[in-house]
């Protein structure tokens, strides 16, 4: 099945893998290997490995759910185990409760939604925002209890200003290689700029979206089995007696985002030798999260809480077992989909479409790269991917689009970052990290975090096309 056949397939693929797990409550484990396999069968991938005359290997099924599998593992795999081990350290030590102080000091009690989704929009700048999300949960959970705001709504803030930030401001990977591919690679600072500028949009429809829907849906974390609310700030703070000082509670989480931010920082501005080599190292996710781990360890020796280092580690194992697999479920979907026709037969066709319409593309003008960058978003899941292919196709039509003076450039990033924002679903392994950490069923996932980044993206777009007719 190729072409047109193989769209219809997957729309139909992914309503059905929707109805497995919200209607007939099959595990999303299960019930995406399952899409994931009809839909490599569908597409016509070979059962196993085949090699032709010149040596070339096609992969066949097998190999591409081990790739996929496995490659969610070695990418984010490490990354939510230790940040989810250094969210638990700080739980059981008191720190969470210490950062939360720190944070209401700062902005006051009746903000906390605003201060979580700014300080998300802050953090994924220089960091994914998968592990964006791993390392700043813990202050969000922090904040619930200490203002009893809805547990939905700070998910669904930190979620936005993580994701705005991811697909929007460098030395984010995925809008540096669109300035890259588009010819502003030398104007980085206007394009840090301009996506600062674009965030603003997107913020305030996150902000009004998190209000709202935090209204109508109750996630795990907020009810006990019956119902009843769970401990109230004052009555945990007192389990804890003296919570741990602000420098020993701040550095698991504050340590490697610096780090990963100084690496970014090194990247961007082409420095070389073996310092530059040394930054980058600490700066890999997960090592930067490794010496955040060191920390959390000795925040855990300071608090006379050593000896339950065993049972700590065991029980964060337990908990983040599930999320692992079905995000790496969620990575095998996305792999699918790669491995098929349904990427190239987009290509070709916006290809043709460009060179047969050359009217209707002016016309279209900067919708042209949301609308495409928005189809392959969500047809495989990975953000960075959908801008990069999205900037690769762009590129030559730069001149037929009309585009060629660097803020114009920008703006181009801007419309393919929006469009890569839309939508976030069960083949996005951020999807699983916000649904799961945020202790939502998958159903209340696409309430809030699919619908989210729909409404994002489209404010975002609108933000974009004001811009784009003021310059």
């Amino acid at each position: 099945m190729t072409g047109i056949w193989l769209i219809i397939a997957f729309i139909v693929a992914i309503a059905a893998m929707i109805l497995l797990i919200s209607k007939l409550k099959v595990h999303p484990f299960f019930a995406i290997m399952l899409v994931s396999l009809i839909l490599a069968l569908l597409a016509r991938i070979p059962l196993g490995d085949v090699k032709d005359a010149d040596g070339n290997v096609t992969k066949g099924i097998t190999s591409i759910i081990g790739e996929g599998f496995s490659g969610t593992f070695s990418s984010i795999g490490i990354v939510i185990i230790l940040g989810a081990f250094i969210g638990t350290v700080l739980e059981k030590t008191g720190a969470a409760l210490k950062l939360a102080d720190m944070v209401i000091k700062v902005v006051g009690e009746k903000h906390p939604d605003i201060a979580i989704m700014l300080m998300g929009w802050v953090v994924s700048i220089p960091v994914f925002c998968d592990s964006g999300f791993v390392i700043l949960n813990p202050i969000r959970k922090a904040l619930v209890k200490r203002t009893k705001i809805s547990s939905v709504t700070m998910t669904v803030c930190l979620s936005c200003g993580l994701y705005i930030a991811h697909v929007f401001i460098p030395p984010t990977p995925g809008p540096i290689a669109a300035a890259d591919k588009l010819g502003g690679g030398e104007h980085l600072l206007l394009i840090i700029g301009i996506g600062a500028l674009c965030s603003i949009f997107p913020l305030i429809a996150g902000l009004l979206y998190a209000k709202l829907i935090g209204k109508k849906i109750k996630s795990a974390d907020e009810l006990t089995d019956n119902g009843e609310v769970v401990k109230t700030y004052e009555e945990l703070k007192a389990e804890y007696g003296k919570l741990p000082n602000g420098i020993n509670a701040v550095a698991p989480l504050l340590v490697p985002i610096l780090l990963m931010a100084a690496s970014s920082v090194v990247t961007m501005i082409g420095w070389t030798g073996f310092a530059a080599d040394l930054f980058k190292f600490l700066g890999t996710p997960i090592i930067a999260l490794a010496v955040g781990t060191v920390f959390a360890i000795i925040q855990m020796l300071t608090a006379k809480k050593g000896k339950e280092f065993y049972n700590l580690a065991n029980e964060t194992l337990k908990t983040v077992g599930p999320i692992l697999f079905v995000t790496a479920a969620g990575g095998v979907l996305g792999k699918v989909i790669g491995s098929s026709d349904l990427i190239p037969y987009i290509e070709r066709f916006i290809k043709t479409f460009s060179d047969n319409h050359k009217e209707v593309l002016q016309i279209i003008g900067i919708l042209f790269p949301f609308i495409l960058s928005a189809i392959l978003k969500s047809a495989q899941g990975s953000s960075t991917v959908a801008i990069t292919t999205t900037a690769s196709i762009v590129a030559p039509l730069m001149g037929k689009l009309g585009f060629s003076e660097p803020i114009e450039i920008a703006l181009v990033v801007m419309a393919i970052g929006a469009g890569a924002m839309t939508v976030s679903h069960a083949n996005d392994s951020y999807f699983w990290v916000v649904t799961n950490f945020g202790e939502m069923t998958p159903q209340q996932g696409y309430k809030t975090q699919t619908l989210l980044t729909l409404i994002m993206g489209i404010a975002a777009m609108v933000e974009v096309f004001i811009l784009n007719l003021i310059f």
